[in-house]
Protein backbone atom coordinates (compact mmCIF):
# COMPACT_ATOMS: atom_id res chain seq x y z
CA UNK A 1 0.00 0.00 0.00
CA UNK A 2 1.33 3.41 -0.94
CA UNK A 3 1.98 5.89 1.84
CA UNK A 4 -0.53 8.70 2.22
CA UNK A 5 0.51 12.08 0.93
CA UNK A 6 1.52 14.25 3.89
CA UNK A 7 -0.94 16.98 2.91
CA UNK A 8 -3.77 14.42 3.20
CA UNK A 9 -2.76 13.38 6.72
CA UNK A 10 -3.76 14.93 10.02
CA UNK A 11 -1.06 16.66 12.00
CA UNK A 12 -1.23 13.85 14.54
CA UNK A 13 -0.77 11.17 11.86
CA UNK A 14 2.18 13.08 10.42
CA UNK A 15 3.83 13.44 13.82
CA UNK A 16 3.36 9.75 14.59
CA UNK A 17 4.88 8.68 11.29
CA UNK A 18 7.70 11.18 11.72
CA UNK A 19 8.52 9.75 15.16
CA UNK A 20 8.69 6.26 13.62
CA UNK A 21 10.94 7.47 10.80
CA UNK A 22 13.30 9.18 13.22
CA UNK A 23 13.49 5.99 15.26
CA UNK A 24 14.38 3.96 12.17
CA UNK A 25 17.02 6.46 11.11
CA UNK A 26 18.53 6.66 14.61
CA UNK A 27 18.72 2.88 14.84
CA UNK A 28 21.02 2.87 11.82
CA UNK A 29 20.01 -0.47 10.28
CA UNK A 30 18.71 0.97 7.00
CA UNK A 31 20.62 0.78 3.76
CA UNK A 32 21.79 4.18 2.55
CA UNK A 33 19.18 4.38 -0.22
CA UNK A 34 16.37 3.42 2.18
CA UNK A 35 17.64 5.92 4.76
CA UNK A 36 17.58 8.67 2.12
CA UNK A 37 14.01 7.76 1.16
CA UNK A 38 12.95 7.83 4.80
CA UNK A 39 14.72 11.17 5.29
CA UNK A 40 12.96 12.59 2.23
CA UNK A 41 9.61 11.36 3.56
CA UNK A 42 10.39 12.92 6.93
CA UNK A 43 11.15 16.29 5.34
CA UNK A 44 7.82 16.15 3.47
CA UNK A 45 6.02 15.36 6.75
CA UNK A 46 7.74 18.24 8.55
CA UNK A 47 6.89 20.72 5.80
CA UNK A 48 3.27 19.59 5.72
CA UNK A 49 3.05 19.85 9.50
CA UNK A 50 4.53 23.35 9.44
CA UNK A 51 1.98 24.39 6.82
CA UNK A 52 -0.87 23.01 8.93
CA UNK A 53 0.40 24.81 12.03
CA UNK A 54 0.81 28.09 10.14
CA UNK A 55 -2.73 27.77 8.78
CA UNK A 56 -4.08 27.13 12.28
CA UNK A 57 -2.13 30.09 13.65
CA UNK A 58 -3.52 32.34 10.92
CA UNK A 59 -7.05 31.14 11.64
CA UNK A 60 -6.58 31.88 15.35
CA UNK A 61 -5.30 35.37 14.55
CA UNK A 62 -8.33 36.04 12.36
CA UNK A 63 -10.73 34.71 14.97
CA UNK A 64 -9.01 36.71 17.71
CA UNK A 65 -9.16 40.05 15.92
CA UNK A 66 -11.57 42.49 17.43
CA UNK A 67 -13.91 44.59 15.36
CA UNK A 68 -16.30 47.43 16.15
CA UNK A 69 -19.23 45.17 17.00
CA UNK A 70 -17.66 42.30 18.92
CA UNK A 71 -14.58 41.47 20.90
CA UNK A 72 -13.60 38.42 22.88
CA UNK A 73 -13.60 40.47 26.08
CA UNK A 74 -17.34 41.11 25.55
CA UNK A 75 -18.09 37.42 25.98
CA UNK A 76 -17.62 37.20 29.74
CA UNK A 77 -20.41 35.56 31.70
CA UNK A 78 -21.36 38.87 33.33
CA UNK A 79 -22.10 40.40 29.95
CA UNK A 80 -24.43 37.52 29.11
CA UNK A 81 -26.84 38.35 31.97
Amino acid sequence: MAAKKPENMSLEESMSELENLVGQLEHGDLALEDALKQYERGIALVRSGQNKLEAAEQKIKILSQTNDEFSLSDTSLENLK
